[in-house]
């Protein structure tokens, strides 16, 4: 039996950033849009909202 295949992040999706040497490491987003292999991710917190630009590699679909 062949393994499920990686969800597919697209715009709107809700991610999580897996990547140990980030300061976003288990921060929880939403994509706002997608270029060469990066993906811009919104990250709101209480007062405040930042809106990174991270590799897709990084990310994992919620």
């Amino acid at each position: 039996m062949a393994p499920a295949p990686a969800a597919l992040i697209l715009p709107g999706s809700t991610v999580v950033v897996r990547d140990p040497v980030s300061i976003y490491n288990g921060y929880r987003g939403f994509v706002q849009r997608i270029s060469d292999r990066r993906a811009a991710v919104l990250f709101e917190g209480g007062n405040w909202d930042k809106l990174v630009t991270l590799p897709l590699a990084t990310l994992e679909a919620v």
